[in-house]
Order: structure tokens, then sequence, then C-alpha cells
């Protein structure tokens, strides 16, 4: 992905590096109509704050006894005065009530911690002092002010003195990523350039202050107060270069002896440095005689405290006010190499397309692309499972088709982009996380996002929770956790519920990776944009929650989008129509979810996620509406979602305007394939799944599908090999068993693994195999493409020509590595053998069939690359050859027992079922027809061995229905042998 970067009105050397244009954000503008609402709101608080009281106390007086009553006053008639005392009573107790609903408003609005607590039984009453109060700071704060400080999420506490900047200026983050040398060189090049220039149009001996400017934060006008935001739209032209000004002064000491922290907390009589080009007439540049002589000591005292003081006469004064700067490049880890697709993603924008025949969307998102290639799988298990035991139409022996076109270069991209070690660091940090709190007897605190970077964790918390247990530390603040990959390394599979299964990808910035969490937002998520960009973003959020690997069980509603999208993870995902269908599913629910919250005495579903009934209850419900609601929904929309970060309940909702009744946080994605919040400082290089690629990963699935064309053909093997005497192929792998090569000389030096596990690879996927692909293979933490390139020559070299002068590794018209015919390895033998017996000559000719299944038998040694070298060949985590492999040795048994058993050779069908059972011995079906095969013999003590070698296989899990059926059937004494054994 591309590093941000923003860039001010000023030029640039042409030489630098270009930077796209960052799009204007649509900020909405206080109108009159915001200040009448205002207004408004101000003289409804004040009448029902003020004035409910007061009136009561002059009209109405204290409506209580003022002494203590006797038993008599129980038998007193109900007088007129006695009735409107009891209404007294509830109207002070409805007041109390409302006004502690206005302070705690107020207080988290102000303090901008987010979801704010909640009074109990207020229900209308809090929902109404929220809607006044939010229209009252809607004119007296910034909606920054308002809303938790996201842009700081991951930021490193203390910059070094170098790493501030202007013009240029990019928020750090934690852990950033490896830049490539080339960029560094570019970028430091043209700075170096950019302060020549500056040097030489710069007087001698110029002193620094005085080309800086300064502005002094005023004191709030009415209830309006200043924020970064408003001084970068009226000083710099854009509001989103506030973070420019954020970085100038972050940590700074302030006049008042604080300093700034979070970007969106500044007070009156602070000095914030501006950036060279600046302009306005509120800006102070010394020496100034409008400004009083003690203003001027305190910017002079807080100009020491900058950059310069500490680096004067490096090149980041050059320019205009002389602050450039390069961002520091991290070098790669050790032993870290990347390849030049890798590098490509890493510069290039999700938005733009393709490159080397790759959807550069997929391969910018490790983590949906691990998601989606792990569901992929096990779905494609489930298929040959089905397959197997006759459930589709009897083919045993199915072969999954083989995907084309943007299908295969879909699959080639999860293949390449995805990152599984993420997925399992992630997953194993939060439920370590859950199971030390719970240890520890302390509640799961509600996170609002999460950071990412090279396995480093960084959560923001909504609020502090005191101090995070170890492994884990404070960040930058109180609300901030983090936990670094060396410590989540160490972390091993806990037994405890996800805690947080709502994070899903949005994005990154500057190298990390930002996850939010959708089911803690307190509000409703607004995403506006174009429409094919949003539904991008729809259709990645949708597929990364269904089938992310740190979530246990959830609900996604889809509404006006997605309905093919069902088909990732039918079990999660769910369509409706129209919102109507939505919103009258989302109020029973959330009326559910609120009653069996009460009734079992939890704040929230995050209590609800420790304990005894953690597995089976509170899973999230999120809910992605890509239609634009109509004015009444909207507000309905805003009703149910008031409450439903502690209900478990998350809203993601799309809108054409910008503007959403009851939106906690507005983003927008443009269509250079940014998303902006810019009141939350996000500027993110957006996670999308455009529509090509949509439809590419839904083909997968798709084709996938064990319940697809049930009475279809069998598929025939995607390479079948010349069986006869003819056929011999010049080079001959044995991967079922040990791996040997046969035809070609062992290479020399330490490439030769290497070699030979591309050539396995090659061999497994007679389709072909993309360079990125077998790249990633090879090097899964990334290899550079001359290494790539070298290798493949070597095994060009290595594996040599054919008679005719063809090489026997060539490339197809797509780009993709193949094999020559006359290379073949005993699988590609044992597919062929077994086609051939079952669905080719073996079918007209009994002789032919058995000899075939037999030479197939034969040709088992074991299972696949038995003697594989610990660290290596770790690509075959995500192929289903494990799966197939012993599908097949088992359906191969099987047709060879069926063959001995048509002519009552029981002791050779016994023969053909153990050598099978030796691949795949935890087939059912071997063991079935091993029993019948034994009942067969006439021998009932063989036929108990049998029965108790079963019994001792299966363990305290016990046998299956099936196979006690089918021995009670056999041998109805094993029961009570059972017994006796137990």
């Amino acid at each position: 992905m591309a590093r941000r970067s923003t860039s001010g009105p000023t030029g640039s050397s042409p030489s630098g590096p270009r930077n796209r244009t960052p799009q204007p954000v649509r900020v909405r503008q206080r109108t009159v109509g915001d200040f009448v609402k205002a207004f408004l709101a101000f003289v409804a608080l004040l009448v029902l704050v003020v004035g409910v009281p007061g009136a009561l106390a002059v009209e109405v007086g204290w409506p209580l006894p003022h002494g203590v009553p006797s038993s008599d006053w129980l038998t007193q008639p109900i007088t007129v005065h006695t009735f409107l005392s009891i209404l007294t009573v509830i109207v002070w107790l409805a007041w109390a009530q409302f006004t502690a609903c206005v302070l705690v408003e107020v207080k988290a609005a102000l303090s901008g911690v987010g979801v704010p607590g909640r009074v109990p039984g207020s229900g209308p009453s809090q929902l109404l002092a929220r809607q006044l109060v939010a229209a009252l700071l809607l004119v007296g704060a910034t909606a920054a002010s308002l809303t938790p400080g996201l842009a700081q999420l991951g930021q490193h506490g203390q910059l070094d003195g170098n790493q501030r900047s202007t013009v240029a200026a990019a928020q750090q983050t934690p852990g950033v990523l490896v830049q490539q040398q080339e960029q560094a060189a570019k970028a430091a090049a043209a700075v170096a350039e950019h302060a020549s220039q500056a040097a030489t149009h710069a007087a001698p001996g110029t002193a620094r202050h005085g080309d800086t400017k300064f502005y002094r934060i005023q004191p709030p006008e009415g209830r309006h107060h200043d924020s970064l935001w408003e001084i970068a739209q009226r000083h710099l032209g854009d509001g989103r270069r506030y973070k420019e000004i954020y970085e100038l002064n972050k940590d700074r000491v302030q006049p008042d002896g604080s300093r700034l922290s979070e970007a969106s907390l500044i007070r009156p009589g602070w000095i914030m440095e501006m950036p060279g080009d600046a302009h306005g007439g509120e800006l102070v540049e010394l020496p100034d005689a409008q400004v009083s002589p003690h203003v001027q000591q305190q910017i002079q005292d807080y100009d020491r405290t900058g950059d310069h003081a500490q680096h004067s006469g490096n090149a980041e004064h050059a320019g205009h006010s002389g602050h450039a700067s390069v961002p520091a490049q991290r070098p790669a880890p050790e032993g870290t190499e990347r390849t030049g697709a890798q590098q490509e993603a890493h510069a290039t924008p999700a938005s733009s397309g393709h490159f080397f025949g790759l959807p550069a969307a997929l391969l910018g998102a490790p983590l949906l692309a691990a998601g989606l290639l792990g569901a992929l799988g096990r779905r494609r298990r489930q298929a040959l499972w089905q397959s197997a035991l006759g459930a589709v139409g009897g083919r045993r022996g199915m072969e999954p088709p083989t995907p084309d076109g943007d299908a295969q270069d879909a699959q080639d991209a999860l293949l390449v982009g995805a990152d599984p070690d993420a997925v399992r660091l992630l997953d194993r940090s939060l439920r370590g996380l859950a199971a030390a709190l719970t240890a520890e007897s302390r509640p799961l605190p509600v996170v609002y996002a999460a950071w990412l970077s090279h396995g480093d964790l960084h959560l923001q918390l909504a609020q502090p929770s005191g101090k995070p247990p170890v492994p884990w530390r404070l960040g930058q603040d109180q609300t901030f956790w983090m936990l670094s990959r060396a410590d989540a390394e160490r972390y091993e599979d806990a037994d405890t519920a996800a805690p947080y299964p709502g994070l899903v990808s949005l994005g990154t910035m500057d190298d990390s990776r930002l996850l939010l969490n959708l089911e803690a937002v307190p509000g409703i998520v607004s995403l506006s944009g174009r429409e094919a960009d949003r539904a991008a973003v729809f259709a990645s959020v949708a597929a990364e929650l269904a089938t992310n690997g740190w979530s246990d069980r959830m609900t996604i509603t889809l509404v006006g989008f997605g309905e093919d999208l069902t088909a990732l993870a039918p079990n999660r995902l769910r369509h409706l129509d129209d919102i109507e269908a939505l919103i009258e599913t989302m109020q029973a629910e959330t009326r559910q979810r609120r009653g069996a919250l009460g009734a079992a005495g939890h704040d929230s579903v995050l209590t609800g996620r420790t304990g005894p009934a953690q597995h089976t209850r509170w899973a999230p419900h999120l809910v992605l509406l890509a239609a634009q609601p109509s004015a009444e929904d909207a507000v309905t929309l805003a009703e149910l979602a008031a409450d439903a970060g502690r209900l478990g309940i998350g809203y993601l909702v799309g809108t054409e305007t910008g503007e959403l009744p009851g939106a906690a946080w507005e983003m927008e994605v443009t269509p250079e394939g940014k998303l902006l919040a810019p009141l939350l400082g996000l500027e993110l290089e957006a996670q999308l799944l455009p529509a090509v690629q949509q439809r590419a990963v839904v083909e997968l699935f798709v084709e996938a599908d064990p319940e697809r064309d049930p009475d279809g053909p069998a598929t025939a093997p995607p390479f079948l090999v010349d069986i006869s005497e003819q056929g011999r192929p010049a080079v001959y792998a044995r991967l079922v068993g040990p791996y040997e090569i046969i035809g070609l000389d062992t290479p020399d030096g330490d490439r030769s693994a290497l070699l030979h596990e591309a050539l396995a690879l090659l061999l497994l996927h007679r389709e072909g195999v993309h360079p990125r692909v077998l790249a990633s293979a090879l090097w899964p933490r990334g290899v550079t493409e001359d290494v790539r390139d070298a290798l493949l020559e070597r095994l060009r070299v290595w594996l040599g020509t054919d008679a005719d002068g063809g090489p026997r590794l060539r490339a197809d018209e797509t780009g993709r590595l193949t094999l020559a015919r006359s290379v073949v390895s005993d699988l590609d033998v044992l597919r062929s053998l077994y086609y051939e017996a079952t669905q080719g000559k073996g079918v007209g000719s009994r002789a032919v069939r058995g000899r075939l299944l037999t030479d197939a038998l034969v040709l088992v040694r074991g299972p696949l690359l038995a003697d594989r070298p610990a660290g290596r060949y770790g690509w075959l985590t995500h192929e289903i050859i494990d799966a197939r492999l012993p599908l097949l040795v088992a359906d191969t048994g099987l047709a060879l027992s069926a063959f001995h058993l048509e002519k009552d050779r029981a002791e050779k069908a016994i023969e053909a079922l153990d050598a099978a059972l030796r691949t795949a011995p935890a087939d059912e079906r071997l063991w079935h027809e091993l029993l019948r095969a034994t009942h067969a013999t006439g021998d009932p003590d063989r036929l108990r061995a049998r029965a108790a070698e079963l019994l001792d296989r299966s363990g305290a899990r016990g046998l299956p229905p099936r196979t006690e059926a089918l021995l009670d059937e056999l041998l109805p004494t094993w029961r009570d042998r059972a017994a006796t054994a137990g």
C-alpha cells in the first residue's frame, strides 16, 4: 500500500517523490438552523433542569412530611393535597433522573471517551438528554472533541526530533512497515535538493524564529471552542492538515505547564507553531509590535522547545520556515526479503486495479485473504468428504474443479496476499487477554479499534481500564493497551470465547492496519462516497466478517447489496430485501437482547463473554446497510443504535449525502481509494473488494459448494499420464511417501532444498503456478524479485530440455509456470490409474481393472512428502491435497476390495484394505469394508480381534453410530466384550 503523505499548497521539486493530491473532504459547515436548534436546546435544558425545580419549589413547596409520620398516617383518607404531593415527588424524581442523564451526556461529550454511562431506568429520558446536549454542543465544540481520538491509534509516545514535519507530515503509527530503499533514496534526494535550494535563497545568518509563525489559542466565544481542524481550515486552507500542526506541537511544554497530547484537546492561551505556508491576520511572526511583551516572551520561550533547539543547522530548516524531513526508514527484519509483487502492492493503491495479472485489492488485504483462503479450503474439504461418502450423486473420487479466468487470478491473489500468521496471532492475543482478565475477575474493556503492525497489536479503549494484564502494557496513554509480536507468539490456544469478534479491517495508514470494532461504536457508522466505492467497502467488510479467524460466531445482515456474498458463509451471512424488514427484525432483537442481558445480570455483552456461558451466548449482530434510508427510517435506526453498543449490535450504513441522523462516526470513501474520517483524524488507504474481485471470489465458493450439480458426471483429473510401457517419463518424482526424484542429478549448493520444494509445488499444480504464488510459497516472509528469478533460472536449468529441445519448465499464455508432460509424479500416475480403472479401460475389462487398481495401490508408500524437513512446505496448509490423497487411496482400496470380493477372495480384499488404511487410517468406509471382508472369512475370533482394534482406535469418543450398527449385525456380542474391557 502507498505510504500516506499530505502535501501543502506549495510546490515541490520536480525530482521529488510524486504524491497524489488529496481530494477535498466534504465538511458540514454550521448553518443558521444549527444555531436555532442550539438555542432551542439551551432553552429546553434551562426549563427542564432549572425551571422545573424552581416552579415546584415556588408553587408546591416541599412535598414530603417535615417529621417522622405516625402509623395513623397510613389510615388517613387520600385527599387532593396528598395526591398532589405524591405527584410532586414523582416529578422531583423524574427531574433528578433527567438531570443525571444531562450530566452524564455532557461529561461523555466533553471528555470524548465515547460511550456515555447508562443511567438506570432512564430509557427515553437519556435519549432526550443526549439529543439536546448534542444540539447544544453542535455549535459549541467540534465533532472531533465529541468522538474518540482514533487519529492517535498507535502513535509513538515521543517522536524523535528529526521526525517532525510540516508541509509533508505523515502521522506516526506503531511499527512502520519496511520502506523500500528506492523510495527512501528518492525521498532523501528530494529533501536534500529542496534544502539546497532553500539554503541558496536564504540570507546568511537569518534567525529561524524570524521566519516562524505562531498561533495563540483564543478563549471561546460564547460556547464555541477553537480546534486544530478549524485553525488548519482558516490558516492552511484545508482542515485535514490539522495533523501537521499537531505533529509540530505534540508534547511541547505550553505556557501553563501542560502539553498537547491529543489533537482534540487544546486550551485557550496555548501557543501553536504553524507550518511555513500558514496565512491569516491572527498569526504572529516575531518581532510583532501588536503583541504584548508578555505574549512575545511566552512565544520565544515556546519557540526554544522546538526541534531546532536540538537540531540547529540540519537540513530540516530548509524550505518554508525550514521544517522538511523524511520519515524515518526502518530496516526490514533480519532475514526478511520482499517480492517484487509485494513491493508493488506496498506502493500501489488498491483502487489501481491489477498488476502482474493479480488483483491488488486482495493482495493488499492479508487478513481478508487469509480468512477467505481458510474458508475456501474448508468448503472444498467438505465437498470432497461428501463426494466420498456418496452424498453427491455417488461420485467417488471427485476432483475439485480448477478455476480459470478472474477466479484463478483471485485464488492466486489470496495465496500471495494471505497472512495466516497475523490472523493466528491476533486471535490468540485477544483470547489470551480475555482469559487473563477472567483469571483476575476483571471485565473486558470496551475496545473501539485496533492497529496491527508487524504483529504488534495496539488496542484503543473507550476509557481507561487500569493496568493491563501481563504481557500487555500501556501504550502512549491510559486508553491504549499494547502487545508486542514477541509476547504474542508466546500465547497458546485459549479455551475462551472470542472477546471482540466485531473487529474488521478498514484500511492502512502509515503502514499500519486499522480494525474497527463495529459492535462497540456508540451509534451508527456512516459511509458516504460514490455508490461503486461504497459497495467495494461494504463487500470487503462483509467478506472479512464472514470468514475471519478471530470470531467464533456472529450474524451479519446485508441489506441493499451482497445477496451473492451469502455463499461465503451461509451460517453467518443473511440477506434482507429492504429496510422495512431490517427495522422489524432489529426492533425484535433489540428487545430480546435487552431482556436477556437484564435476566442474566450483565451490563453488556462483554460481561457475558466471560464465565460459563461464554461460548454459547452474546455473539454480535452486525448490520451492513448499503441502501440510503429515508429520513423516517434513519431516525428509527438512530434510536435502535443509541443503545446498541452494549447489546453487541453494530450498524454500518451507506449514505449519499454524508449526513445521517444518529451517526457517531462519519466516513467517506473517495474514488482514489482513500477512506476519510477527518473529524476522527483518519485518512486511510481503504480496504476494498471491487465488483470484479467480488464476483471472482464468490465463483470460487460456488464452484466448491458440496451441493452443487449433484447429478453431473465425475470430474476427470486435471492431468492424465500415459500409463503404457511407451509412456515412461523423463523425470519421475515420488511424492506419496518419502520424496525422491528419478532422472535428475541432485543439485549442488544451499538452493537444492528450494529447488526440490519448487518442483513439488509445480507437480501438485499441473494447471500452472503464478510466479508470485511460487515466491510466496517458498519465501513466506517475502523475497526480492531478482532472487526469485535467479531460483527459477536454476530450476529451468536443472530440469533441462526434452528430446525436441523444448524446456521442461515453461510459461503459459497467462504467465503461469507449467511443467512439460515428460515431468511426472507418482501422484499423477496414481490418479490416472484409478481413473482408467473406474471410468476408462477398466470399465469393460475386469482383468484390466484389477491390474490397474493393484498397480495404483503399490504406489502408495505413506503420506504425502513424508520426510519433508521441518519449517519447509508451509504452503501445504493452504492445500487440500492432504484431504484428497487419503480419499483417493481409500477409494482405490475400496475398489480393489470389491474387485476381490466379487470372486470371494476375502484375504486379498483384506490385504488391499490394510494397505489403504496405512495412508487413510481415519476413513470409516475402509473399516466397514474391512469388517465385512473379515466376516466373510468365517473366522469369529479374527472378527473379534478387528472389532477390538477398532474400539481401541476410537478411544473415549466411542464408535460412530453406523459402525456400531454394522458390528451389531456382524458380531452381536461385541457390546459385552466392550463393556468388560471398559
